[in-house]
């Protein structure tokens, strides 16, 4: 049987050239923030305008709706590249508007539509959200119970979600709604702007990590929009959500690698400068094994989601090994954060370290998007187990 094609992101001068401009901007621009956004659990909403100006908003969206038109590589890059802003939160914010909220719109979306929501949000100009969870549904789409009725010209909209990543500013959400019977066959995606009567945005939660980014709590009473924002086909949603979550899971495990990578170096620089008994923490056998198992562990897992990555860029179906490569690398993640901590020693419970707070923020990989167990579930259905 012939072996897939993994290829690496860095495939033309263009990629390793788009890496720099991408990593400069990230250190420069970014970075230099991420203590400030930390304390104040909250980043300017210009962010999104700065970062679509640069184009990383829309990468391999088309250019006449605001995007690069490149392929799906370049946003590889961007978000592995985003990781060294070591703001988890800010890095969820954008990737919400880039890769979770928006594409389904491009997919499945009218012109009007487009033109009214996916260019805006491609653009910088409207801040976009994703509304599926409730506070009593999390990974189990099928049974959500915002209802969505017709009434003439419009939908009206009634029910919560909660833990919904830029919640509190978004101009419009693509939301997941009831419009038939119970069960998969009678979810629905809308697109919902926030200026509609009824809407209100309730508490902000107090998250572990990820504290830049706002997640809030929202309401829906009798909201009224126009029935020609019903996204797609009616009763379609769930199939359109699954497909989406596709690429979400694909931006937690290419992260987590990054995220992985980044982490290693830190320990790497630390034990290098930290002596302790009189040599360099990093040159005691236990920390060199530790830190070669890591390294070969991060490895395999790029490898896996890189072919995960190939399959999704070339639209190929990539259920299995998009559900492998998020289990595999968000998993190894909770271990290779807790390593670098432990090497770093006290200092590693110490705020000013990065390696505290990512050990607060890495945490949500294995939750957001689809828990471990779920894409466990997943892999095994894909098996016929």
């Amino acid at each position: 049987m012939e072996q897939p094609d993994i290829r690496p992101p860095d495939l033309t001068d263009e990629h390793r050239m788009f890496r720099k401009t991408a990593r400069d901007y990230v250190e420069k621009e970014l970075q230099p923030h991420a203590d400030e956004y930390e304390r104040n659990k909250a980043f300017p909403d210009e962010i999104f305008k700065q970062v679509a100006d640069m184009g990383f908003l829309g990468l391999n969206v088309p250019e006449e709706y605001g995007g690069m038109g490149l392929d799906y590589w370049f946003t590889v890059i961007w978000l592995e590249e985003l990781v060294r802003s070591r703001c988890a939160g800010l890095n969820m914010a954008l990737s919400v508007q880039s890769d979770m909220a928006t594409p389904v719109i491009g997919a499945i979306g009218t012109e009007e539509q487009k033109q009214e929501f996916w260019g805006p949000a491609i653009r910088g100009e409207r801040i976009a959200a994703l509304g599926v969870s409730e506070p009593g549904v999390g990974s189990d789409v099928a049974n959500l119970s915002t209802t969505c009725r017709r009434d003439g010209d419009d939908l009206v909209i009634n029910g919560a979600k909660t833990f919904i990543t830029n919640g509190s500013r978004a101009d419009f959400i693509t939301l997941a709604v009831r419009t038939g019977d119970t069960g998969y066959g009678g979810v629905s995606l809308v697109l919902f702007p926030t200026d509609v009567k009824g809407f209100s945005v309730g508490r902000l939660l107090e998250k572990v990590g990820n504290h830049s980014s706002d997640t809030a709590e929202l309401a829906f009473d009798n909201c009224r929009i126009p029935a020609r924002y019903l996204l797609g086909e009616e009763n379609m949603g769930f199939y359109y959500i699954m497909q989406n979550f596709q690429g979400e899971r694909l931006v937690a495990a290419i992260m987590a690698t990054a995220g992985m990578e980044l982490l290693c170096e830190e320990g790497i620089r630390y034990g290098s400068e930290r002596h302790a008994f009189g040599r360099p923490v990093v040159k005691f056998q236990v920390w060199r094994h530790k830190l070669v198992e890591h390294l070969t562990a991060i490895e395999a897992g790029r490898r896996l989601t890189y072919h995960a990555c190939d399959l999704f860029a070339r639209e190929q179906p990539a259920l299995e090994e998009i559900s492998m490569a998020k289990l595999y690398t968000c998993d190894l993640a909770q271990k290779v954060v807790y390593d670098i901590q432990q090497l770093h020693g006290g200092y590693g419970y110490i705020e000013e370290y990065y390696v505290a707070r990512a050990f607060r923020d890495l945490r949500l990989l294995t939750i957001g998007g689809g828990t471990a167990e779920v894409m466990k579930e997943i892999i095994s259905k894909c098996r016929g187990l």
